[in-house]
């Protein structure tokens, strides 16, 4: 299955919670913390939700 590198380019302060929420359910919680995650459809939908606040890298 493909993965996707997703990094924390914005500070979730004063962000919605619902944003904040989809942002720790990432794995992120600081500025440029990286994760490399599963490319599912679950996925994909919390990145559309936080796309502002994050940069999305395709892996092979």
């Amino acid at each position: 299955m493909s993965k996707v590198r997703v990094t924390q380019i914005a500070s979730g302060l004063g962000r919605k919670p619902g944003q904040k929420g989809t942002l720790v359910g990432l794995g992120l919680n600081k500025l440029r913390a990286s994760r490399e995650l599963e490319d599912t459809p679950s996925i994909r939908g919390m990145i559309r939700k936080v796309a502002h606040l994050i940069k999305v890298e395709e892996l092979s």
